[in-house]
């Protein structure tokens, strides 16, 4: 009985964790986000932010090596595995940190490789086309991590809060989506991020804007007002987060009432996806290396 014991402990100490891309992966089903702690931290076992920005930076190399492999093999010339792409999708309610995720965790990218979009209120242009079309100009090329600050999704989060559209037009688009993405997937990782974060930490986010002159130019009222629909738009999400969480492009809830959290998470989620990808340096096409050392070596 005891060498059982011994064997199961030894074990448990030889497991290799979770993935953190794993532990805030969506599951199939109902999605409560009331039941989600906004604070949490899965799947990290430092003891607070600065243990947190600690691992961001010991994770740093490793996710830039990783993306630059990836533009590597996007544009190096007959590679047949070179028409891969990323691309994250960043969703979440005002101040939840989609802005700050593209500063801390995109930052760690070469800004080569990056190509970012941020998804405002459709344009007259826009509008005459379908509500992908859009979407469809933004995505990124071989070789490039693309970043959607919102996305495609807005299209049945805001105009069904708002009342943009009836009710009939928006619900039927997540079949819509579902199979847009399952097309791009063959050619592009997809990594979409929900940023879960309380009304509370919402509010207080809020407050350090007009409490701060150098931060008066991202407060926007109409934030205060959206506030008013903060119920329904946690509907609005919990049903994108389960009729859209697919195979080809699962959903994941990031808690982000701790922004140190919240970037170490997407970071580690990118690098995981990254790694998924088997990437590799793209080998010399079309010269030989010994001759080209040659060429290059000096004069007799």
């Amino acid at each position: 009985m005891a060498n059982r014991k011994m064997m199961h402990t030894d074990q448990l100490s030889d497991a290799i964790p979770p993935r953190v891309s794993d532990l805030l992966r969506v599951p199939a089903g109902l999605v409560d986000l009331a039941a989600i702690a906004t604070g949490a931290t899965p799947g990290f076992t430092g003891s607070g932010k600065a243990d947190g920005k600690a691992a961001m930076r010991r994770l740093a190399p490793r996710l830039a090596d990783l993306q630059e492999q990836l533009y590597a093999e996007g544009h190096a010339e007959r590679n047949p595995a070179g028409r891969r792409s990323l691309l994250l999708v960043l969703q979440g309610m005002d101040t939840a940190g989609k802005g700050g995720t593209v500063e801390h965790v995109l930052g760690l990218m070469n800004p080569m490789g990056v190509q970012y979009h941020a998804f405002k209120r459709p344009t007259v242009e826009e509008l005459e086309h379908h509500f992908l079309w859009r979407v469809e100009r933004r995505l990124p090329p071989p070789g490039i991590v693309g970043v959607f600050d919102r996305s495609h999704y807005e299209d049945v989060l805001v105009v069904r809060v708002d009342e943009l559209v009836p009710a009939d037009r928006w619900s039927c688009r997540y079949d819509v989506i579902n199979r847009f993405e399952a097309k791009l997937a063959t050619s592009c990782a997809i990594v979409k991020c929900f940023l879960h974060i309380s009304k509370e930490q919402q509010a207080k986010r809020l407050l350090a804007r007009l409490d701060d002159p150098t931060k008066h130019w991202k407060y926007d009222p109409a934030d205060v007002d959206q506030r008013a629909y903060w119920d329904d738009y946690q509907q609005a999400y919990s049903d994108v987060l389960r009729r859209c969480n697919t195979e080809a492009a699962p959903w994941h809830i990031v808690p982000a009432d701790h922004k140190w959290y919240r970037n170490w998470a997407i970071t580690n989620i990118l690098t995981e996806r990254l790694e998924g990808m088997a990437l590799a340096w793209p080998t010399p096409a079309g010269w030989n290396l010994k001759e080209q050392r040659a060429r290059l070596a000096p004069d007799p």
